[in-house]
Formats: C-alpha cells, sequence, structure tokens
C-alpha cells in the first residue's frame, strides 16, 4: 500500500472529528438530495436547472439547521450540463453555510492522472466542487484511488469507499471470494490500513480517539451480513432508509457495529416537499429513530 501522507495542511479537524461533533448535536442522519425528474414534478417543479435550484436549495434552507450531513447526488445535476454544476457549487455552498457537513456522491473512480484530476476538484481546498466527503469506486483497485486518500488527508476531508451495495447484482463481484476473503471485506480491510496509517506514533505523545476519515459504504437492504467490521474504526454510509424499505431500527439489528452508521435517505424525506414543515418533520422523526444506533 502506498504511503498517504497523514499530516493535513490546514489546521481543519480530520473529517472524522467534524462528522463525530456534528452528529453529536443533531443525530446520525445522513439527507440525499436526488433531484430526480419525478420528485420534481411532485414538488411542481419543471425538469430544468431552474426547477433544480429550487428543489436542492430548498431542501438545504428547509431543514439545513436539523440535518448532520447532506449527500447531493452529483448525476442528478450533471444531467443539466454547466447550469446543473453550478447549482451543485451553489447547494454545497449552502450546506456549509447552515453548519452542517457535505457528502458529494459521485463514486469517482480512475487510475494516475485522471484520478488525480478527480481529487483536485472534489477534495482539495479551492476546488470547485470540493465537499467535506466524497464516494469513490474502488474496482479499478484501491490503489488507483491512491490520489484520493492522499488529497483527502492533506485538506482534512473524507472519503467513502463502495464496499457492499445494495443492488443485487453486485454480488456477483462484490461477494466473490480470494484467499477466503471477499472483494468486499479486502475493501474493508484495505481501507482500515488507511484510516490506521493516519493515527499518530505511539511515541509521539499525540492522542487521537477520532474515528479514521475514511469511510465505506454499505447498502442498508441487506446489512452487514458477510462483512466483519469488528476492527474498522471509519464511518459506515448506509443508503436505503425509507423509500428502498430499510428503517433505522433494521440497521441497529443488521450491523453488529451501530455506533459507526451513518444512515441517509432521499426520497424517505424528499417526498414530503416541497412545504418546509412537512420537510422538519420527516427529518425530526428520523433523526429520532437514529437515537437508537448509539
Amino acid at each position: 500500500m502506498t504511503s498517504t501522507d497523514p499530516r493535513p495542511g490546514t489546521g481543519r479537524p480530520s473529517y472524522g472529528e467534524r462528522l463525530a461533533a456534528v452528529t453529536g448535536r443533531r443525530g446520525r442522519l445522513c439527507v440525499g438530495i436526488d433531484p430526480h425528474p419525478g420528485l420534481l414534478s411532485t414538488w411542481g417543479l419543471a425538469d430544468d436547472a431552474s426547477g433544480l435550484e429550487v428543489f436542492a436549495r430548498g431542501v438545504v434552507s428547509a431543514v439545513g439547521d436539523l440535518v448532520a450531513v447532506f449527500k447531493p447526488q452529483s448525476a442528478l445535476f450533471e444531467r443539466f450540463g454547466s447550469a446543473g454544476i453550478a447549482v451543485l457549487e451553489r447547494v454545497l455552498a449552502d450546506v456549509a453555510a447552515a453548519g452542517a457537513l457535505s457528502v458529494l456522491d459521485a463514486k469517482r473512480g480512475d487510475i494516475g492522472s485522471t484520478m488525480a484530476g478527480y481529487a483536485r476538484a472534489y477534495l482539495d481546498d479551492g476546488g470547485p466542487l470540493a465537499a467535506d466527503a466524497l464516494t469513490v469506486n474502488p474496482y479499478l483497485g484501491l490503489e488507483a484511488l491512491e490520489p484520493a486518500f492522499t488529497a483527502a488527508a492533506a485538506s482534512g476531508r473524507g472519503l467513502y469507499v463502495l464496499a457492499r451495495t445494495s443492488n443485487p447484482d453486485s454480488a456477483q463481484l462484490q461477494l466473490a471470494t480470494r484467499d477466503g476473503r471477499t472483494v468486499a471485506q479486502t475493501v474493508v480491510d484495505e481501507v482500515q490500513a488507511r484510516n490506521d496509517a493516519l493515527r499518530p506514533d505511539p511515541g509521539s505523545g499525540v492522542e487521537s480517539g477520532a474515528a479514521g476519515p475514511f469511510g465505506v459504504v454499505v447498502g442498508g437492504t441487506h446489512g452487514q451480513a458477510e462483512l466483519d467490521l469488528s476492527a474498522f474504526d471509519g464511518s459506515v454510509l448506509v443508503p436505503g432508509v425509507g423509500a428502498q424499505g430499510a428503517t433505522v431500527a433494521d440497521l441497529a439489528e443488521r450491523f453488529s457495529v451501530p455506533r459507526l452508521l451513518l444512515p441517509s435517505s432521499s426520497r424517505g424525506v424528499l417526498a414530503a416537499g416541497p412545504d418546509p414543515s412537512g420537510l422538519r418533520q420527516a427529518v425530526t422523526a428520523l433523526v429520532a429513530e437514529t437515537a437508537v444506533l448509539g
């Protein structure tokens, strides 16, 4: 494994520290901002860049003071070209202004200079789409993501690496085994190794009990199942709460380490709009449910 530089250059607390702080204040809920055409229609909005902006920024305006983490789905902004990307930039700024964290769901993953380009765009200070954390795809190999690991560590940002996704056909790849270990488990173990590399040297006198900045994505519809997370100390982003059928109570039963979980709900919250009071009621109810995770 290539060594990741553990010395952030900004003085900013690590992503793990910032995540612990905001979830301690606001509860452990991530709200996905997924502007699907059907949701725009339900809100009475046109399926264009103007409707996109009213929708996405309206969500943050309505519940930005309640939600710990927002997860904009990049593809649903990208479909409007440069106008949609401009809206995404403004949404990320709105999230920061509301005191929440942003996880940009872009699932980037490539090799060499291409991955370095993605890292500059999403993880460097001053990057046009810099978020607090980014979802990345490891299935070109974990080493291919090294520019993202390095950039995130240097700027105090986080990554969520796809490990066990909820789509049914993912098992063919993610549950394939080599040397008695599934591909998904290998991803978890390799991400943990990178978290371990960022720990202060035992002889340095510096103490750090914060979660590692690098997490994994595990779909909530099937839960931990085949994965061993007992040695993992990063955040586990768990999409699928609400419209996909999983409940927060399900997650508490399906995962052996519920304290690591960051459950994410998109349509389960967004369908309560456009009335801000409806959105706030939906968020408040879900935040209360997350208390069961400890």
